[in-house]
């Protein structure tokens, strides 16, 4: 198991070299990390817990014209070359097709345990200290305004709707970051939830105090 892994790694690491910063290879390390400390608690494959949280990115539809369907197929596709089996092969694909945040602002049609471990470790990822320097990078790709005072959040968008957005950065710690703590599956995704979500409550308090001149 250890060669596959290993062989997973060096194709993610192939693949993602030129990925944007917030996608790239040490995103997918940092939730490959988290996710097998999270199965460690539950009662969970392993093996499919870690090709998901390896491949999970491997084609993000945000950067490829929004393709939901070029990821699945890639890590598919890759999975084959290993001979792995086809049940765990499937398990991996509906996993990385439905666990987003995108994905459960509409129909989620898939779910299983697996997927709820990686999805914490996924979600873990993008709160706390790395989730707002992961979102200002994601920000400064797109050439998005840090704040907008005259743009106000929609924190409760349609999954077409939160695609399109094009909203300040600011705005999307209402529209997705700070619903995060109250979407965790696992007792410790829940418990690393909590101080990753105050941690950005703090940020969001001294930033509107810097932007204001007040400190």
């Amino acid at each position: 198991m250890q060669e596959l892994i290993n062989k997973t790694i060096a194709f993610v690491k192939q693949e993602l070299q030129n990925a944007e910063a917030g996608h790239d290879w040490f995103h997918i390390k940092r939730v490959w990390k988290t996710a097998k400390n999270i199965a460690a608690e539950e009662n969970v494959d392993l093996k499919v817990v870690e090709f998901a949280a390896l491949l999970h990115d491997i084609a993000d539809a945000k950067f490829h014209d929004g393709d939901e369907e070029i990821g699945p197929r890639k890590a598919g596709e890759f999975l084959k070359t290993l001979a792995v089996d086809e049940a765990t092969i499937t398990h991996v694909q509906q996993i990385i097709k439905n666990m987003s945040f995108k994905a459960s602002l509409g129909d989620v049609s898939f779910s299983s345990p697996e997927m709820l471990v990686v999805q914490d470790a996924d979600r873990l990822d993008a709160i706390g200290a790395i989730g707002i320097a992961r979102a200002f990078t994601y920000g400064g790709y797109k050439n998005r305004e840090l704040y907008n005072p005259e743009i106000k959040p929609e924190p409760n968008q349609s999954k077409e709707s939160y695609k399109k957005s094009t909203a300040p950065t600011i705005n999307h710690f209402y529209e997705k970051l700070l619903l995060l703590k109250d979407k965790m599956n696992t007792p410790t995704g829940k418990k690393l939830a909590a101080d990753r979500h105050d941690f950005m409550v703090q940020y969001l308090t001294q930033f509107y105090a810097e932007w204001n001149g007040e400190k």
